[in-house]
């Protein structure tokens, strides 16, 4: 099988596309979406809990913050996995809640499990429904509730591959373009330029993977920061632990992490565009140019930058909506060292020690 046949690599490049129909999906629901929402987002004690198990949850780590700037309110990235295994700590607060929900298959138990504990444990709770299954559980136990909303993806971010790509990225967006205000209606397409800026240099990430490299650091501040979480884990899937990844923000990775530095060490600095921010990115660049070499730092940009990666045409955009171009860079290095080691990218775990959707998870019932 070659490269091109694999639907790991299928999937990512099938990005630019995908984003722009979750886009016309999403605009073709719109007066029903903001009926939903509307009431809710009025209220000024609603509290938003983002979630999902795995690259679901860091979909809510990248919007967390971002959708607390934009919309000036509290908003919590809690995992499936906590909610599940610490639901009255997660929802100790009896205030209104709207629980949005990602799943790439819906069929997780923790998915369809952290949904009901959220309606045992709160008075007042809705829930927005993002995923990329019509078939999954968690689709159709939603679907006919008057307190929930289901938002379908297309059809083909419900990933193949063993890794989600085109599925974290699909339901990325249309989580912001649904609740963020005074979006750009060209924003999809901007975004999806931009990964095709990423898709078309493709050979010049493989030759990364060719430097001798046997862990990589990935590093972002605020919404990036999730970013650096998610690309660390597609490193760690893909290539079966072989690579050993690691994230952190740009401030934080002083404070002890910076010990991972070796000989053999690839870091990738995600560059914030708010200004301020993009200050603190930059000096850790600088830094660790100085500690490993500049050869074997990759920075990534969405502005003018010496010596960085730079993608035209997202000035301005909000770094939750940057993630989306950003990831991919860090996707095809995870294809592209999988391949290189001989592992199989649809499958790295052809002996199930860890499988596409997660089992072995026992749901226990929740005392009185």
């Amino acid at each position: 099988m070659t490269v091109d046949e694999l639907a790991t690599h299928r999937e990512v490049f099938q990005q630019p596309g995908v984003w722009r129909e979750a886009a016309a999906l999403l605009a073709d629901r719109r007066d029903e979406v903001d009926a939903f929402l509307a009431p809710l987002l009025a209220r000024p004690d609603l509290r938003i809990v983002l979630t999902g198990a795995g690259t679901s949850a860091f979909a809510g780590e990248v919007l967390a913050p971002a959708l607390t700037r934009a919309l000036r309110r509290r908003v919590d990235a809690v995992a499936t996995t906590d909610i599940v295994s610490n639901p009255r700590e997660v929802f100790a607060e009896q205030v209104p809640t709207l629980l949005v929900s990602f799943a790439r298959s819906g069929d997780s138990p923790e998915s369809v499990a952290a949904t009901q504990l959220a309606t045992t444990c709160l008075e007042s709770v809705h829930q927005l429904v993002i995923t990329c299954n019509a078939d999954g559980r968690l689709a159709r136990e939603h679907d006919e509730s008057a307190t929930s909303f289901v938002l379908l993806m297309p059809p083909a971010t419900n990933d193949r591959g063993f890794a989600m790509t085109s599925s974290f990225t699909s339901m990325l967006l249309t989580a912001w373009l649904a609740l963020a205000p005074g979006q750009d209606a060209d924003l999809a397409d901007r975004l999806a330029v931009g990964a095709e800026q990423v898709l078309s240099r493709a050979d010049d990430v493989a030759k990364l993977t060719a430097g001798g490299y046997d862990r990589v650091v990935y590093l972002g501040s605020g919404p990036l920061g999730g970013l650096a979480r998610e690309s660390a884990l597609k490193l760690l899937e893909l290539t079966a632990g072989e690579v050993v990844s690691y994230y952190d923000t740009a401030l934080g990775f002083r404070h002890g992490p910076k010990a991972v530095l070796r000989a053999g060490t690839l870091a990738v600095v995600y560059l914030s565009n708010d200004a301020y921010t993009r200050q603190y990115d930059l000096d850790i660049a600088a830094e660790l140019r100085t500690a490993i070499g500049a050869e074997n730092v990759l920075v990534v940009s969405a502005g003018e930058s010496p010596d960085a990666w730079q993608l035209d045409g997202l000035a301005g955009v909000d770094d939750a909506a940057l993630a989306l171009p950003f990831v991919v860079i860090a996707q095809l290095l995870a294809l592209r060292f999988s391949l290189r080691l001989g592992r199989t990218p649809d499958n790295p775990f052809p002996d199930g020690e860890v499988n596409r959707v997660v089992e072995g998870v026992t749901i226990h019932p929740l005392p009185r």
